[in-house]
């Protein structure tokens, strides 16, 4: 349950249930991978060389700690992951923290089942790559329909063309050049955006790209999908004052406030997800270690 403050009485009381097994032959720290208590597990380092009689601990089923961590974690220990591609960025966080913790002779030895912790992973987290691929087609669609309207509205500018001279009404409008602006920035954000949502769908979903590469591609993903959205809303606002240009100007403003709702939305809705995904990409190394002592003074 990750209760911190009871597992920190109990082994000050009693040291060696740092070590002692349960009748599994699970200890402390086997169970802290298992159900991802990264609390718990940090007071590994906080036990010196005793860590290296944890680690060399097998279970009645012959898995070791990175058996344990290979194994795929419940739903409410990753409740709160911001969809599938960060949920294997996280597993797979986990599952390299542990490997570089043990005998690497720990690394490929296999338990009951025949399975090394690897390959037991692999299995556990297949569903994840389809899952990841089903995630990552919502954001393309949306992207795709972008480029399709904002490609559109480039050649149907407001107010029209001169019949004679194919020269826009208002081409020397202010609100044109920037809904002629804002409209190319949108169309080739949108494309971008696809083609970056296109390669991660086609990557090999290795466990070095999980890690660092697809994570990076898909901030910068969203990052220029979220531009298209500001710049589209920008062009649509923009036509509107210019149509509206010296009457009724209350409409192009109400309009522009009401369009400024989907870009708060969708910053609101992203910004966490953003936020995550940096954080594991850059910053995972951090998560594991204690920043202070809490076992012993």
């Amino acid at each position: 349950m990750g209760n911190m403050r009871f597992i920190i009485e109990l082994i000050r009381s009693n040291p060696d249930l740092i070590w002692r097994p349960n009748d599994k032959c699970n200890t402390i720290f086997h169970l802290a991978v298992k159900h991802r208590q990264k609390d718990i597990y940090k007071l590994i380092y906080e036990i010196g060389a005793m860590k290296y009689l944890v680690t060399h601990i097998t279970n009645d089923k012959g898995n070791n700690m990175l058996h344990m961590v290979a194994k795929k974690a419940k739903q409410n220990q990753i409740q709160n992951v911001s969809g599938a591609a960060l949920e294997m960025q996280r597993e797979l966080s986990w599952f390299k923290e542990v490997e570089q913790l043990i005998p690497p002779s720990y690394r490929q030895r296999k338990n009951e089942a025949g399975e090394t912790p690897r390959d037991l992973f692999a299995k556990e987290h297949a569903y994840l790559i389809s899952k990841g691929e089903d995630w990552m087609n919502n954001y393309m669609l949306v992207a795709t329909l972008i480029a399709t309207i904002v490609f559109a509205a480039a050649f149907t500018l407001p107010g029209g063309y001169n019949q004679d001279t194919g020269i826009p009404f208002f081409s020397k409008e202010l609100s044109l050049i920037i809904f002629v602006i804002s409209d190319a920035v949108s169309l080739i954000s949108s494309s971008t955006s696809v083609l970056i949502f296109l390669s991660i769908l086609t990557s090999r979903y290795a466990e070095r790209d999980s890690m660092q590469l697809l994570p990076s591609r898909l901030m910068f993903g969203i990052a220029t999908l979220f531009l298209s959205i500001v710049t589209m809303m920008i062009a649509f606002s923009a036509s509107f004052f210019l149509l509206y240009k010296g009457k009724l100007e209350w409409v192009p403003i109400t309009i522009t406030c009401l369009a400024g709702v989907p870009v708060i939305l969708f910053a609101k809705m992203q910004f966490h997800l953003l936020v995550d995904i940096f954080d594991y990409t850059y910053r995972s190394k951090y998560h594991f270690k204690p920043k202070k002592r809490s076992l012993y003074y």
